[in-house]
């Protein structure tokens, strides 16, 4: 369901669906919510606003049994584990799991970018990229782990970091079953079903298909 409502989430097979959808939610809004005073025009957006008060989450992934409070975003989440990724760019062809996500990939090619850092002046398309480098520049690491109190920079860092508390492998091999923590350390397993070694020894040739390999190869040289 490619056609997604940036007001509730709701996703849709086709874009007319979509379409009146919005129309719909533009009526009037007899629905509201004893929590927060918000209004809807249907009765079924008011009962998915309340998860975000209530925190209830009845979507349940079967592969990882991560919950969430919605069904789009259940769905999008799966596709970490089967690899879909339904939303290409036309220009170059790159796939996306999330619309959100070619969106933002497109600026690449438009060549915008709204965003300048007044530190070193660099110019970025998305402001989140610039948020990043700002952290770089002082330092700051806003983002901490409830469990172990470390502090990363950036969110994605910390969400990778919490798995090593979780035990969470949401990076499925589909040849094998194998699963991974970081979708770095797939990639890199998939090339051991591939054949494939881009890590290269500069001192005598010897190829490798994961990194560490090498790495260790090269020590061996060193020690020689």
């Amino acid at each position: 369901k490619p056609y997604q409502c940036n007001i509730c989430g709701e996703s849709f097979s086709q874009n007319y669906h979509l379409t009146t959808h919005i129309y719909i939610d533009t009526w009037e809004k007899p629905n509201h919510c004893d929590i927060c005073g918000k209004s809807f025009s249907l009765k079924h957006h008011l009962t998915k606003h309340k998860r975000i008060h209530t925190g209830e989450k009845p979507y349940h992934c079967n592969v990882c049994s991560k919950s969430f409070s919605q069904r789009c975003n259940l769905t999008t989440h799966k596709r970490i584990h089967t690899g879909e990724r339904p939303y290409h760019c036309d220009i170059c062809g790159k796939s996306f799991s999330e619309n959100g996500h070619l969106t933002k990939h497109q600026l690449i090619h438009t060549g915008e970018k709204s965003y300048y850092c007044d530190i070193c002046g660099k110019s970025f398309s998305e402001t989140g990229h610039l948020t990043k480098l700002k952290y770089v520049h002082t330092g700051e690491k806003p983002y901490h782990c409830d469990v172990c109190h470390k502090s990363f920079s950036q969110s994605g860092d910390l969400t990778t970091h919490k798995r090593i508390h979780t035990g969470e492998k949401p990076y499925r091999c589909d040849i094998c079953g194998k699963s991974f923590s970081r979708n770095d350390n797939l990639t890199q397993h998939k090339h051991i079903h591939a054949k494939v070694k881009p890590y290269h020894c500069n001192i005598c040739g010897k190829s490798y298909s994961q990194k560490h390999y090498l790495t260790k190869h090269i020590c061996m040289h060193i020690k020689q």
